[in-house]
């Protein structure tokens, strides 16, 4: 399988560990303020973004949901709200990031509904064409090998299940594109370090959005993966984007 400029990109330059060794210990390291930060980085306006991905499952009417790289649970979450599936399973690599989802399902009475377990994109520990539909926000970017990821998601969708993928990605805009550099490169870091204490975590996340195969690029991947009706949408002048697609 091909590999991309962003699957080399990893949060600790001088360890050993592999890339998804190290993003399961960094996601260990900040759980603790990533809703948090999220919420305060992104001036909130990352909770729209996750509604406006899951609305593109609206139509789908899915019954059973995966979450990939699911976290502390924000799109699990809110795919219930708005869709109302019958279970949705959430898989993520960091015990840390899954033990506050757990939290957060359990205060919401929604562990009948919401199942979070261990478990990354390239072994999905389910059979073959288990689920309606995937959702994975702000997660392939973090994938040690995007290509086998993302077939391994095409293997446990359902024939005319739908694959939604949230990702940061680059403006556009030039004037906008620079503001945006300097707060990923500058400020973010920055903000990261003085309330996680890691500011690496947040320099990874501006190194691996410059790397990351976006938009068209990335479409293209989804394609030669084997999805049909690829689509991407920008959002907020093209500081993330939503990218769907499904299995024939």
């Amino acid at each position: 399988m091909a590999k991309f400029a962003h699957d080399h990109v990893v949060p600790y330059g001088q360890s050993s560990l592999d890339k998804k060794e190290q993003v399961a210990q960094m996601f260990n390291s900040i759980a603790f303020k990533y809703d948090f930060l999220n919420r305060f980085l992104s001036f909130g306006i990352d909770i729209w973004w996750r509604k406006k991905a899951i609305r593109q499952l609206r139509a789908l009417k899915p019954n059973n949901v995966l979450d990939v790289a699911t976290g502390t649970a924000d799109v699990a979450i809110m795919t219930y709200r708005m869709l109302k599936p019958a279970k949705i399973i959430g898989i993520d690599i960091s015990a840390g990031m899954l033990e506050l989802g757990h939290k957060k399902i359990e205060k919401l009475g929604l562990a009948g509904h919401i199942e979070l377990q261990g478990g990354d994109s390239e072994t999905i520990n389910f059979p073959d064409c288990t689920f309606d539909a995937i959702t994975v926000a702000f997660g392939v970017r973090n994938f040690q090998n995007l290509e086998k990821g993302l077939a391994e998601m095409y293997r446990v969708l359902k024939p005319g299940g739908k694959l939604v993928v949230l990702e940061f990605s680059k403006p556009k805009q030039p004037l906008f594109k620079a503001v945006t550099n300097w707060y990923m490169n500058v400020l973010t870091p920055g903000i990261g370090k003085l309330f996680s204490k890691n500011k690496d975590a947040y320099q990874y996340l501006s190194n691996s959005v410059q790397a990351f195969p976006e938009r068209e690029q990335f479409t293209g991947i989804m394609q030669a993966t084997g999805y049909l009706d690829t689509y991407f949408k920008p959002l907020s002048l093209g500081l993330c984007c939503i990218y769907c697609g499904s299995r024939p």
